[in-house]
């Protein structure tokens, strides 16, 4: 499946409205509640966090191009900053930097935690698909390279309806080393028996000229956003599936109109009947595509 021409131009402005589901699993578990499922206790919706989506996006990068483990002196474009293992950030950074000094003949002045090295900012955001796309703090070691607002910003999702996060028991009869009693252990497992859920995202055209993302990055990134859920199963999160993403895409760079007006014509309501929504069938997806602001345009990445 292709990515429309439509939405690959990183001098437009998009704002984007994603639907996806899960069918008892866990889309996001709490470490501050044992791991059960995010809900906001006042009205029991779920909550799926923006970096938990984050790092889907980042390993479908890392499986299209192969990068693996972090390369400190490589020219490839496609590397990923931010790691749950492999070399510590503050590493990275001072490698993006000294390189960037080996190729302006500076000096080891560059190492300097008061001033920013605006050269090493620029060789980091060339070496890591993620700090293009998402940003970072590039400040953190010996060698300060500034901060860098990404282009694509995602909010918390959350749940079309309130869901009841729980668990389940289950058993291990197994033993683990030589010499222990075969005894029944008890285990729980958290799920969530249904929940829709509605993420939002902005793109800024403005923002990704600095970090120097192109018309290849963006068409990843829409392929990753597309695909995060497919490269991503595990038993805990049962079944999980992206069910549309809607993109208003605006003419003018600064936007046409308000994201928050056009997010507003993309509405999932319970069809009549349905008190405990088990499944995206029992849905309806009411989109007003008619009368568009001038200048905004529909795109939907799954059609």
């Amino acid at each position: 499946m292709n990515i429309p021409n439509t939405i690959t131009d990183p001098g437009k402005r998009y704002d984007f409205l994603f639907l996806f589901d899960v069918t008892d699993g866990n889309p996001n578990g709490d470490p501050d509640a044992g791991n059960l499922p995010r809900i906001d206790p006042e009205t029991m919706q779920g909550i799926v966090t923006d970096v938990c989506l984050k790092r889907k996006i980042r390993n479908f990068v890392d499986l299209v191009h192969g990068t693996g483990f972090d390369n400190l002196d490589t020219k490839d474009r496609y590397g990923i900053f931010v790691r749950d293992s492999g070399v510590a950030l503050n590493t990275k950074i001072a490698a993006a930097a000294q390189k960037a000094a080996e190729n302006e003949n500076q000096s080891e002045a560059v190492k300097n935690k008061k001033k920013e090295n605006k050269s090493g900012r620029t060789e980091l955001c060339r070496r890591y698909f993620d700090v293009r796309v998402f940003g970072g703090v590039l400040s953190t070691g010996d060698y300060n390279c500034g901060q860098v607002r990404g282009p694509v910003q995602l909010t918390f999702s959350r749940s079309v309806d309130p869901v009841i996060p729980g668990d389940v028991a289950i058993t291990r009869v197994a033993i683990t080393k030589e010499g222990e009693q075969k005894e029944t252990e008890i285990g729980r497992k958290a799920q969530v028996p249904y929940g829709l859920y509605i993420g939002k995202g902005f793109f800024s055209p403005m923002l990704a000229k600095d970090t120097g993302l192109d018309q290849a990055d963006l068409e990843l990134f829409w392929t990753a956003l597309r695909e995060m859920f497919e490269n991503d199963r595990s038993a805990a999160r049962g079944d999980m599936r992206l069910r549309e993403v809607y993109i208003f895409r605006h003419e003018d760079p600064l936007g046409n109109a308000h994201a928050g007006k056009l997010f507003d014509r993309v509405k999932p309501v319970l069809k009549p009947g349905v008190e405990a929504p088990r499944s995206f069938e029992q849905y309806e997806v009411q989109v007003d595509g008619d009368n568009l602001p001038a200048g905004v345009s529909l795109i939907r990445l799954l059609e």
